[in-house]
């Protein structure tokens, strides 16, 4: 089966295809060969895709302006380039699928594909749906999407199927190796341990209330692994320099192979993006849930919003958030263990362990 993904931008739009890929080539239904990813120069794409080793093609495109609508006259007549640079890319490789999941950039190909009589489908992995996947739902042939609110969003209900995040399966088939706390940090296997995270970078607002908070964290009986993001990694270590932390905490810059520590962890506080989501209930880890309020539509909160509701999560907003509410919802999760696993089994339910298969399950349904 040859098949064309697209999607960029954002993590969101790009992990649950890479998950899809991976799990394409190891049940031998695709080669490298048969796989293309297109994306822009400029997003995040353009670095993880080629690096996994996936063919990568790009199209240029850019979004609406919102703030200088005459610019929009511009973007208007790339949409209408990029459509034809997207039928010259399904025209050389002959796709028996295309399959997108947001982002400006699968606007353009999916839409051109629907055009040309290609089957197609997208994927909606946040709770809102993305301007692009709106827009292609009318000419898609299958919607897959995780979150019961967004299907709401689709007036094609007959196009609907529910698979979750592909990105959940993937944890959990690389949940074979567990980091040892122990022998990684010195800290202690057998003691409640929260990790606190805002992604590859950081998030400034995280770092803040742990910078606030950490005087009251070092009396606590559990352990606090923090990891503060590249880019503010140093100016943290300034902040804390000559200050005693305690023995229970430990920050980092970056922790590369979140899966296998993931299954060593009694709760994270975390953004809530949708591959973050996709981990956290594959493994059924509670959360609190800290939402960026600088996506698009706030979806992060509508996203968290959905996991309160469930009982899976404990949400803050960024404008509410203080040491008293963040120490003691922390407090509430670790040193309750009861309720702890009332929070772990609620997640795990949300969580779809085979979620990849059911995406592939769609595509050869509708390929040609």
């Amino acid at each position: 089966m040859r098949v064309i993904f697209t999607g960029g931008g954002t993590g969101g739009h790009i992990y649950p295809i890479m998950a899809i890929i991976e799990r394409l080539k190891e049940r031998g239904i695709c080669t490298n060969d048969e796989i293309l990813f297109v994306g822009t120069q400029k997003g995040l794409e353009s670095k993880i895709v080629p690096a996994a080793g996936v063919n990568f093609k790009t199209i240029k495109i850019q979004g609406f302006n919102r703030k200088h609508p005459l610019k929009n006259f511009e973007t208007i007549e790339l949409f209408f380039k990029a459509t034809k640079r997207a039928k010259e890319i399904l025209d050389d490789f002959k796709p028996d699928v295309v399959l997108g999941t947001g982002g400006y950039v699968s606007g353009a190909l999916v839409y051109e594909a629907a055009k040309m009589h290609i089957p197609t489908m997208i994927h909606e992995s946040n709770s809102v749906v993305g301007l692009a996947n709106k827009f292609l739902g009318h000419y898609v042939d299958k919607i897959c999407y995780t979150f019961d609110d967004a299907a709401k969003q689709f007036s094609e209900k007959k196009k609907l199927v529910k698979t979750g995040n592909p990105r959940s399966q993937q944890v959990l088939g690389l949940n074979n190796k567990k980091i040892d706390l122990v022998e990684k940090w010195n800290l202690s296997a057998n003691i409640p341990t929260v990790l606190v995270f805002g992604g590859s970078r950081g998030a400034l607002a995280i770092n803040r209330i742990m910078l606030k908070s950490l005087m009251e964290l070092k009396k606590k009986p559990y352990q606090v692994i923090w990891a503060t993001g590249t880019y503010y990694f140093d100016a943290v270590q300034k902040k804390i320099n000559g200050i005693d932390i305690g023995s229970n905490i430990k920050i980092l810059p970056y922790i590369k192979d979140m899966p296998a520590l993931l299954p060593e962890i009694t709760c994270v506080v975390a953004r809530s993006g949708a591959t973050s989501i996709a981990e956290f209930t594959a493994l059924g880890v509670p959360a609190i849930l800290i939402p960026s309020p600088n996506v698009t539509h706030n979806h992060q909160m509508k996203n968290a919003l959905d996991l309160e509701k469930a009982g899976a999560a404990l949400v803050l907003p960024e404008d509410d958030l203080n040491p008293n509410n963040f120490v003691s919802s922390v407090d509430h999760i670790l040193l309750d263990e009861k309720y702890a696993k009332k929070m772990s089994e609620a997640s795990k339910a949300l969580g779809v362990p085979n979620a990849s298969d059911q995406v592939i399950k769609v595509m050869k349904e509708i390929s040609r």
